[in-house]
């Protein structure tokens, strides 16, 4: 029997009070399905020490970001970007993330999520650090940024990805990686019908966790175990093995995320 390729969920939220109840549980059912490495996007400063404890208590699995979201941009965002800038300067993370722009729930702060997007991807190359993007209802804003801040040392993860085949490929020329989670998976999901268009090289693998569950959990709270759905879905789409897809995205997750 071949061994079991790890599994990497790029974007999980570990730390949601969603798991308060059922954490350590939760957790090891993602290492029994073979999920061993855990890369966990920042919100805004209010969970920064929840996310430095479990650090501490999985320190082999999982691997933190720092950024502040843009639904929470609100009227003390210029604190929340300085609080992102101090701990940058203190310490090892991975990404800066999740970062960009949300016009879904509230358009009030769309200059203020401009400006943050923007601050904080120089960050990131100032500290060659890649960025982990949040999208919404935000195609061409987010598109405009990055058009303004490509350079060699911008690059990163598309997270959630959930656009068109067009979006891909341009997402894709600012040397981001798709994030593909549980959206896969939905009747109404849309991006298994190009996504085997896009070569794989391209391709990571997250849930969003406690979000955006993958059939046959939609609906539930999601956790990072059902990554193996996720996995499952892309297997199918581009007629390899599960095993191979679970190779081939951790390999892109290294060479995103540097570990």
């Amino acid at each position: 029997m071949e061994t079991k390729a790890i599994l990497t969920d790029t974007h999980t939220h570990l730390y949601s009070e969603e798991f308060d109840q059922d954490r350590d549980e939760m957790i090891q059912r993602a290492l029994d399905a073979g999920v061993s490495r855990f890369f966990i996007p920042a919100i805004d400063s209010t969970y920064t020490e929840v996310m430095y404890d479990l650090e501490k208590k999985h320190p082999d699995t999982v691997f933190l970001m720092m950024g502040l979201h843009p639904t929470y941009v609100k009227d003390n965002y210029l604190e929340e970007v300085q609080h992102v800038e101090n701990e940058l300067a203190k310490r090892k993370f991975y990404a800066v993330g999740e970062i960009g722009i949300d016009l879904y729930w509230d358009k009030t702060h769309l200059k203020e999520q401009q400006i943050a997007f923007k601050k904080q991807i120089q960050l990131a190359k100032q500290y060659k650090l890649p960025i982990v993007i949040h999208c919404r209802d935000a195609f061409d804003e987010v598109f405009e940024i990055l058009e303004e801040e490509k350079s060699p040392e911008l690059f990163g993860i598309f997270h959630c990805f959930s656009g068109t085949y067009e979006q891909a490929l341009q997402a894709i020329s600012y040397n981001m990686k798709l994030g593909i989670g549980g959206v896969v998976t939905f009747k109404n999901g849309k991006i298994d019908q190009f996504l085997n268009q896009i070569d794989l090289k391209h391709i990571v693998l997250e849930t969003d966790s406690p979000y955006l569950s993958p059939i046959p959990f939609r609906g539930k709270r999601n956790e990072s175990s059902y990554i193996v759905n996720v996995a499952a879905k892309i297997a199918q789409i581009y007629g390899l093995s599960e095993n191979e897809i679970a190779t081939l995205t951790t390999e892109n997750s290294k060479a995103i995320f540097g570990i």
